[in-house]
């Protein structure tokens, strides 16, 4: 069946005169097919507009061929605002013996990932963001060894991610975030990782210190229930340059090392940390969010260098440095979000002018607060804690 099926299609190059030089093997000609029989244009687009079996393939829109065999396969119009694709992926994908990259636009693509994927060994890019995919993450995309960016974010897929993920040894990117995953993070082995985007979904667990390679220089696992200490995972982490932990059930304490990398964003908002934070160097990250957390001791003047710092939501007690309202006053802190922590005062000028620039939240603390330093309405509406609970965090 399979020979009278590539003798028709011979037949049908001949017929058109289509046996020229730049013709695509067989194979690949009956996956463009299929492809092109399981996908449609949204209202609005006209992507499949060039593809005409009548032509050469290598011509169409979004195929791209080396010789013979197509290599890459960009789907849809990747133009902002194009109305993309609509239908399923269909499992003749994985005939494209020589495809090196596969992307699809975001649109309305459902069903499950196929698992004949694989089967395109020199797959290096697989990108298929923004649409309704479903259902879980092929176990044997472990099976493409040059895979180096994964990403599937935006879609509705379940079920946890398959540790063989995790063995590719040449990833580089690896995006699941908003999605519907499950279970615990795998461990990576792959020593050229360096984004992770798993937040948004519903990963549980503790994070191994050796789990995450010390390469990663974005880390986002944010709105997830992970659990357990990170100070270990953290340390390791030596070149990070964002990082975003928040709305999770961490505990322990936070290495006052971490604050030495250079993280441009650091968020680590709504867990349940424990400890006290002790940055052993000046910081210079621009934006420093540990709120929503269970940190506690007092405030280090190291973070007043800091351009955008939210430390609300926490248990910090003692003064605010003073150091902080130098660069407040100064225009250098532009946010600066205390509230709803159990700190007993701040030095500073009932005259004090802040800058119109600058954002100041004391409320809820147990000091007497400073003159005209009001909330903005974002921070939230509490003003001040009950004496019963100052008492008992005094000293």
């Amino acid at each position: 069946m399979r020979f009278a099926t590539l003798f028709c299609v011979l037949l049908l190059l001949l017929r058109f005169g289509l046996f020229v030089k730049s013709i695509i093997v067989p194979v690949d000609f009956l996956a463009l097919q299929a492809i092109r029989k399981s996908l449609d244009d949204l209202p609005g687009s006209n992507f499949f507009d060039s593809w005409d079996f009548t032509s050469d393939p290598c011509n169409f829109a979004g195929v791209y061929c080396d010789g013979d065999k197509v290599t890459a396969l960009n789907l849809g119009d990747p133009r902002a605002g194009s109305p993309g694709l609509s239908g399923r992926i269909d499992p003749a994908i994985g005939k494209l013996s020589a495809l090196t990259e596969l992307s699809i636009v975001p649109g309305r693509i459902m069903g499950s990932l196929p698992h004949t994927i694989s089967q395109s060994k020199n797959l290096r890019f697989l990108a298929i963001s923004r649409n309704f995919l479903s259902g879980e993450i092929p176990a044997s995309l472990g099976e493409l060894r040059g895979l180096k960016t994964l990403d599937l974010s935006y879609n509705q897929l379940t079920g946890s991610i398959p540790p063989s993920i995790g063995s590719l040894p040449e990833l580089s990117n690896l995006i699941l975030c908003h999605n519907h995953l499950n279970g615990s993070i795998p461990q990576f082995l792959s020593q050229t990782l360096t984004r992770i985007d798993l937040k948004r979904n519903n990963l549980t667990g503790i994070i191994s210190p050796t789990s995450l390679p010390p390469s990663l220089q974005y880390l986002s696992l944010a709105w997830n229930h992970l659990t357990g200490p990170v100070n270990r995972v953290l340390l390791r982490l030596n070149q990070l340059n964002y990082l975003d932990l928040s709305l999770n059930r961490f505990t322990g304490a936070i290495p006052g090392q971490i604050f030495t990398f250079p993280i441009t964003n650091l968020q680590l908002q709504r867990n349940f940390f424990y400890g006290v934070i002790q940055p052993a160097n000046q910081v210079t990250i621009p934006t420093v969010d540990l709120s929503y957390n269970r940190f506690s001791g007092e405030l280090s003047p190291l973070l007043s260098n800091v351009q955008n710092l939210f430390l609300n939501n926490n248990r910090f007690t003692g003064q605010v440095p003073v150091s902080f309202v130098d660069r407040l006053l100064a225009s250098s802190i532009q946010t600066l979000y205390l509230q709803h922590n159990f700190l007993t005062g701040i030095q500073i000028s009932p005259a004090a002018d802040i800058p119109v620039s600058s954002s100041l939240c004391l409320q809820y603390n147990c000091m007497v607060l400073p003159v005209q330093t009001p909330c903005p309405v974002k921070a939230g509406l509490q003003k001040t804690r009950p004496t019963t609970q100052c008492n008992e965090w005094r000293g």
